[in-house]
């Protein structure tokens, strides 16, 4: 294989792309990535819906927040206590000020302006944060899915109106400024639900606001409306917060192609609809964010709902797959909110919430969520590279019945003739391997693992390595698609009437650590690659650079292309300006081996661009890409 050399003159003709508003693909020398807001790790704390629904108080609240410092959960982190839907009354007219149910809050009855701020203040003093809940819209997802529930608002059509809609500065100025919350989290149902024909709207009880999120049709979302509508609040937040750390939930349920974007705008974005304390619904959460691992970082996290330890198949009697849930949220680096009544915690269910190691591994500062290192339809196996340097791995049964499998030091990204050390973080026993390890897994249970040993890469980390510090600011994908590969649920809202539960949930091809797109082998002129980041051509990734001096890879059109007319070209850029291209390559030709120096540069980008247009891109794999010292 040729090695690629340019000379400084072809460098500097190579190094004028066009402006980024006329090239998508053009470096831009930043970090794209949200990082506002406070979410350095994946939030963690108690939310009220799982538990209550909209039947939320301030004694439940308090309750909830007394439980978490008390039984030494505010300890691990788990500190934001977050009201979620049924806590507004109506929004008071003629000036729009949201008006709180203060039979339900009483600490809010302060005189013709009711206020959260004794409440706020009461959960500040016990070291605990406090958040929020609202819609983008102008109405809320309990007035329109779940009307049946309590403390609906009350009053007038435009006194119903709670939502942001037409409010954002106003409704965000009042959360934070003035009633001193931290967190919010904002829903979509109001953009949603309520079109001309909806009976609700037909009844006059809200005013029609046209859907501009189709959840069976990403062709048929307005994705940039809804963009916008999540900008404005995010920068609200960054006004009316003062200063102070907050954190912004999208709850748009892996809509509108929000997972190419929402990373972007807010601290958390949802991959899913809600989840139900059933294990094939937890099973079809769990698949919205397994394939997005460079789709997560420090300030804006993957997020495939609350925690349902405690209830239905997460009870007391199915501590197995309660410990599953759990485990895997933690590896995915998924916010670690409860949705569960504390005043009923049992031992049990405390020493999985109290997990200390599993709570590290989800707040371990450098971020990496879990890479699928196995996959099938009945066991995974999820590696995560941690900030010391060691790994944390997780074997996941998603059957019903025992499961013979294989942990091997190739997944460890280890070398197979060096002791591989394990320390079970459930059962705390230590063990050792060299080459491959046999275990056995119970039905539905999550085998977790810390390990340690003799690193592949000793004096770098592969990219595939390392998520939490790349972005795909560009994926390469000509038209959203759903992800035919997450587990089809039956969901309790329609049970089993209509035609099933379909591919919903945006993603289908893009960026991801140690496959191809569409979850297919590196490969590339027959040769298998282990490590590397697939993606389409016309991608652009950009990678965070922490004291790196040099940048390889092998790269080439993967194997899961098509023969055709056209070729990739691969370049690598330092803070804006080119360090090295690939010549271009096709359908078949062996990998191009290519290297830079790195020296000094904050971010790298990685640039793949197809002759043939964006209609159809190729493959591309950026095999073996890593960061050496």
């Amino acid at each position: 294989m040729k090695r690629l050399f340019l000379s400084a003159c072809a460098l500097l003709a190579l190094a004028s792309p066009a402006s980024a508003s006329d090239d998508p693909l053009a470096p831009t020398g930043r970090w794209s990535a949200n990082t506002d807001g406070n979410a350095p790790t994946p939030p963690m704390g108690w939310n009220s819906w799982n538990a209550f629904n909209s039947d939320v108080d301030e004694v439940k609240v308090l309750a909830s927040a007394e439980a978490l410092v008390d039984k030494g959960l505010a300890r691990l982190g788990y500190r934001y206590v977050n009201i979620d839907d049924g806590w507004w009354l109506k929004r008071r007219q003629p000036d729009g000020r949201m008006l709180i149910r203060t039979s339900h809050f009483p600490s809010a009855k302060t005189g013709r302006n009711p206020s959260f701020r004794p409440l706020t203040d009461r959960l500040h003093a016990m070291g605990l944060k406090a958040g929020i809940y609202s819609d983008i819209g102008r109405n809320s997802c309990g007035q329109i899915y779940t009307p049946d529930f309590k403390n609906q608002p009350e009053g007038s059509v435009a006194e119903r109106e709670v939502g942001l809609y037409g409010h954002v500065d106003k409704d965000i100025r009042l959360y934070f400024a003035e009633w001193n919350f931290d967190y919010i989290k904002v829903d979509a149902c109001g953009i949603r639900g309520l079109p001309e024909d909806a009976p609700r709207v037909r009844s006059g009880l809200y005013r029609t606001l046209n859907p501009l999120v189709d959840m069976a049709s990403l062709g048929g979302s307005d994705v940039a409306g809804v963009r916008k509508l999540y900008e404005e609040v995010g920068a609200a937040l960054k006004t009316r917060a003062a200063g102070r750390d907050y954190v912004f939930s999208l709850c748009l349920w892996g809509a509108g192609d929000v997972r190419t974007w929402g990373k972007d705008v807010g601290n958390l974005s949802r991959t899913s609809d809600d989840i139900q304390p059933v294990w094939a619904r937890m099973l079809t959460n769990l698949d919205t964010v397994t394939h997005r691992a460079l789709y997560a970082h420090p300030g804006s996290w993957n997020d495939p709902d609350m925690l349902f330890v405690g209830t239905g198949d997460f009870d007391q009697a199915h501590l197995v797959e309660a410990r599953s849930h759990f485990t895997l949220w933690a590896m995915l680096n998924a916010p670690l909110i409860i949705g569960y009544d504390l005043r009923k915690l049992t031992p049990e269910l405390l020493a999985i919430f109290g997990n200390a190691d599993l709570v590290a591994l989800n707040q371990d500062p450098a971020g990496n969520q879990a890479v699928l290192a196995y996959d099938s339809d009945d066991v995974q196996t999820f590696v995560k590279t941690l900030a010391s340097g060691d790994k944390a791995v997780a074997l996941f049964n998603r059957s019903a019945v025992p499961m013979k499998v294989v942990l091997t030091a190739e997944q460890l990204k280890m070398l197979a003739d060096a002791d591989i050390r394990l320390r079970d973080l459930w059962s705390k026993q230590e063990r050792s391997f060299r080459k491959e390890l046999p275990l056995e897994l119970a039905p539905h249970e999550t085998l977790v693992f810390r390990a340690s040993g003799t690193r592949r890469l000793p004096n770098g980390l592969y990219l595939s390595e390392q998520p939490g510090a790349v972005n795909p600011a560009e994926d390469g994908i000509p038209m959203p698609q759903a992800d035919p590969t997450i587990h089809h649920s039956v969901t309790p809202w329609t049970s089993t009437r209509g035609p099933g539960d379909h591919p919903q949930y945006g993603g289908w091809g893009g960026a991801e650590p140690d496959r191809a797109p569409y979850g297919l082998p590196l490969r590339i002129a027959g040769t298998a690659f282990d490590t590397g980041i697939g993606v389409l051509a016309n991608s652009r990734l950009e990678v965070r650079n922490t004291g790196f001096s040099t940048f390889t890879a092998m790269v080439g059109v993967n194997d899961t292309g098509r023969r055709q007319q056209g070729a990739v070209t691969f370049e690598v850029w330092g803070d804006g300006k080119l360090l090295t291209r690939s010549p271009a390559k096709a359908f078949g030709d062996p990998a191009e081996p290519l290297r830079a120096n790195i020296v000094g540069i904050r971010i790298v980008e990685l640039v793949t661009r197809d002759s043939t247009g964006k209609t159809a891109p190729q493959p591309a794999s950026w095999a073996d890409a890593a960061f050496t010292r």
